[in-house]
C-alpha cells in the first residue's frame, strides 16, 4: 500500500522533506507549519504518526501491524501498511497527528 497525503482532508499547510539513511532518501517526512514532524512515510513500508498514549496502546492491541513509532518514541505509532488498517482509519490518524503537532 503507498501513501498520499493528497487524499488526507482536513489539514493544513506542510512541508516535506526527505529521510536520508546514509544519504539514500528512504522516505518523507511531513512537517506542519511549526516545522515539527506530524508524519513519517518510509516508503511502501511503514507510516509514522503522532498520537496520544491511550490510542497508542488501544490500536497497538487491536492491530498486529501497529507498534511504538521508532521516529516519534512514546508519543506516537508506526502502521505498518499492509492493509489490516482501513485506509479511511489511517487518514483519520494522519488528521489527529497534525492537529496535535499545531497545537
Amino acid at each position: 500500500m503507498d501513501f498520499d497525503i493528497e487524499k488526507v482532508s482536513g489539514i493544513g499547510e506542510y512541508a516535506k522533506k526527505n529521510l536520508l539513511e546514509d544519504g539514500e532518501k528512504k522516505g518523507i517526512v511531513f512537517q506542519a507549519p511549526n516545522e515539527r514532524a506530524f508524519a513519517v512515510w518510509h516508503f511502501g513500508k511503514t507510516l509514522e504518526v503522532r498520537t496520544d498514549s491511550n490510542l497508542a496502546k488501544l490500536l497497538t492491541e487491536k492491530y498486529e501491524t501497529v507498534m511504538q513509532s521508532r521516529y516519534f518514541g512514546r508519543g506516537g505509532i508506526e502502521i505498518v501498511l499492509s492493509g489490516q488498517i482501513p485506509e479511511e482509519e489511517i487518514y483519520d490518524l494522519v488528521r489527529l497527528s497534525y492537529n496535535l503537532t499545531v497545537e
